[in-house]
This record gives structure tokens, C-alpha cells and sequence, in this order.
């Protein structure tokens, strides 16, 4: 059976070139709707699986990637500590596209302009396989947790902020 032909994102090349298993999953984004959550329902997958990516920096060059599920916020604090660094800051959203190649609501942990030191949340364990951004808005990949943490060079921490 033939792969279905997909848009070839940096992400869909670069997992294809280390051989990595993964699916991708489009959706409508005519309506605007292209936060977390409604992607979720979109590709009709639980939002505990869905996970996003941030992009952080410490100081003027320092950057940092940051994979958490969707529903949550990242733990600044918490986060800059596993970096180990005293303080990081979100990086603003103009300049998400000149540091990662991505813009923001299609920025994938995967094939960035340089590999950067990333975080993927500690909760990812709980499911085996996460679903990230593919690299475009209306386009997510399904991939095995290790092989994004292999891919990535990430480690697990837990980094968002805890709800009461």
C-alpha cells in the first residue's frame, strides 16, 4: 500500500530521513480555530495526547524548546530550572520564524533551523505516542515518544504549571 502523499515539512523530511515511524494528521483551518484544544477535536484525539511547542530564551541567544500538552501552561520557573538557567522568557512571536523556520500555530519540536536544548513534559510518558505540530498549521504528526526524544535530543521534566 502507498504512502498517502503529505506537504513535506522540515519535520515530515527529517523524520523520514532517520527512518522514523509516524503518521500525519491534517485539518481545516479555514475557521480560524488553531489552538490546541480545537485541533484536538479536529483530528478527533484526546487533548491529553495533543502537545504543543514553545520556544523560550534566556538572555539575547540562549533558546530553548518546550513540548507540552496543549490544555496546559509551561512553569517558567520550572522550566528555567531544568535548563538550568536562573530565568527564561517566552521568545517573542516575531521571532519565532527567523530562529525555528516555523511560525507560530505550526512550530514542530522536529527539524528546526538548529537543534536546540529541548524539554518535552514529563506527562508525555502516560501515552507512548504524542501527537506535535508537523511543521505547518493543519498538519500534525503521531510519532512514538522515543523516537521525538531521540530525534529532538530532548529530555523529560515536568514543566508545566500544576492545577489546583
Amino acid at each position: 500500500m502507498a504512502k498517502a502523499k503529505h506537504t513535506k515539512t522540515n519535520a515530515v523530511r527529517l523524520l523520514e530521513q532517520q527512518k522514523i515511524q509516524f503518521d500525519v494528521m491534517e485539518y481545516e483551518t479555514g475557521d480560524g480555530q488553531v489552538d490546541g484544544v480545537s485541533v484536538a477535536e479536529k483530528i478527533a484525539q484526546p487533548v491529553s495526547h495533543v502537545f504543543k511547542t514553545l520556544v523560550a530564551k534566556a538572555g539575547a541567544q540562549k533558546l530553548f524548546v518546550f513540548v507540552i500538552p496543549v490544555a496546559e501552561e509551561l512553569d517558567l520557573k520550572a522550566a528555567a530550572k531544568v535548563v538550568g538557567e536562573k530565568k527564561i522568557e517566552m521568545l517573542p512571536v516575531k521571532e519565532l520564524l527567523g530562529y525555528t523556520g516555523y511560525v507560530r500555530g505550526g512550530c514542530s519540536p522536529v527539524g528546526m533551523k538548529k537543534l536546540y536544548p529541548t524539554v518535552i513534559d514529563a506527562s508525555a510518558q502516560e501515552q507512548g505516542r504524542i501527537i506535535v505540530s508537523a511543521g505547518k498549521i493543519g498538519m500534525q504528526i503521531h510519532v512514538q515518544l522515543d523516537d521525538l526524544i531521540a530525534v529532538t535530543k530532548a529530555q523529560l521534566a515536568p514543566i508545566t504549571t500544576i492545577h489546583v
